[in-house]
């Protein structure tokens, strides 16, 4: 996944010395890569102290990415490539009709 210049720069500064094939977050045991279930469990645990849903996933955040990059005019192949969908398809599921919004506004008359 690509990343903005000032958000790889703070990777790189949050990562010191770590080498280039090191994870960008590691596991508190061992320093390996963070397993699904630990992701869920750290952003479910972070939702909670900000008084967000529980539902609130990775997953959910993935889809947030998607519908906001769609909804900011990111061309919908961009947003496929970056989540690795096979399909365009598969992507169109994220675009969302928004009530004060039309295909109508677009047109120049």
């Amino acid at each position: 996944m690509l990343l903005s210049a000032s958000t790889w720069r703070v990777l790189l500064a949050l990562r010191g010395a770590a080498n280039e094939d090191d994870p960008v977050f590691r596991s508190r045991k061992g320093g390996r890569h963070l397993d699904p279930a630990t992701v869920r469990r750290i952003v479910k645990r972070a939702a909670a102290r900000v008084g967000l849903p529980e539902a609130l996933s990775p997953h959910w955040l993935r889809h947030a990415h998607s519908s906001h990059a769609l909804d900011n005019q990111a061309p919908i192949h961009l947003v496929k490539e970056t989540l690795g969908h096979a399909s365009i398809a598969t992507t169109g599921k994220y675009l969302h009709v928004r009530p004060n919004n039309s295909s109508a506004l677009a047109l120049k008359v």
